[in-house]
């Protein structure tokens, strides 16, 4: 197993590189990076042979590309819901800002052509999971921008969670083939929780991202006083892609589906 925990900086461009294809989490098979734009700021991304989602993480920006534009806004991950325009290989999408924003591009092979696709908040909408299960500590809210389900032709998978302070997410310990990166962000900067990768364990920071192999136990906790905001991206593997039945629950644990607490 390669490295599975990452604190990267935003360089002096803006870039904070999370996986890449030669990186040291190569396995991950995708290109992550987070950006952060000033006001009147613009960047252009266009990738052949991949294709490319780009996510608003907070900000008031332009977004155009394949034929989509449009202006999108997000006070933050932790009261309002996504944005995200999502295109195949050799589509060019431009991120015009108005205010100092933040985006998280996704990229991964794929040489199908496919329709772009704005996702709005309406598209992925908040859902609570596991309310009263385990305690009522491990209760968080998901949403799925698009899977394999919503956007079959996509090599990938993007979607965002929120744990309620002090509460566990990915519970009971779970594990799928496909790899799959965390990208955590907290509402407060000392902010903290911990993200379990197999019996690797590491302290989950502001701005630090996971790289869970396929096939590697990966639940997580935020410390109480805190609210956690995890974005989940998994890549499909060829002819397996993820599917939520590919979720499989670590046998020493699923006794707790029906203990009382």
């Amino acid at each position: 197993m390669g490295k599975v925990f990452g604190y990267p900086e935003f360089d002096a461009k803006g870039e904070k590189v999370l996986t890449t294809y030669d990186n040291d989490y190569k396995d991950m098979l995708m290109d992550i990076r987070v950006y952060r734009m000033k006001a009147g700021e613009a960047r252009t991304f266009c990738r052949e042979g991949e294709e490319t989602a780009v996510l608003l993480l907070s900000g008031k920006a332009g977004f155009t590309g394949g034929g989509v534009s449009a202006q999108v806004s997000r006070k933050d991950v932790f009261t309002e819901g996504p944005w995200c325009l999502h295109v195949c290989t050799g589509t060019e999408v431009r991120v015009e800002v108005e205010t100092e924003t933040e985006i998280l591009v996704q990229c991964t092979r794929n040489d199908k052509a496919f329709v772009p696709k704005l996702y709005t908040p309406e598209d992925a909408p908040w859902k609570y999971s596991c309310v009263g299960k385990f305690g009522d500590v491990a209760k968080r809210r998901v949403n799925t921008i698009f899977d394999h389900d919503i956007a079959p032709w996509s090599n990938m998978v993007l979607g965002e969670v929120l744990n309620d302070r002090g509460n566990w997410s990915g519970y009971l310990p779970h594990r799928h083939p496909q790899p799959e990166t965390y990208y955590f962000k907290f509402d407060r900067p000392e902010g903290f929780g911990a993200s379990f990768v197999g019996d690797q364990v590491f302290k989950s920071v502001d701005g630090s991202f996971s790289a869970i192999p396929g096939g590697e136990l990966h639940p997580q906790s935020v410390a109480p006083g805190f609210q956690m905001y995890t974005c989940w991206m998994i890549r499909h593997l060829d002819g397996k892609p993820w599917l939520q039945t590919d979720r499989c629950e670590d046998e020493r644990y699923t006794w707790l589906h029906d203990a009382e607490f």
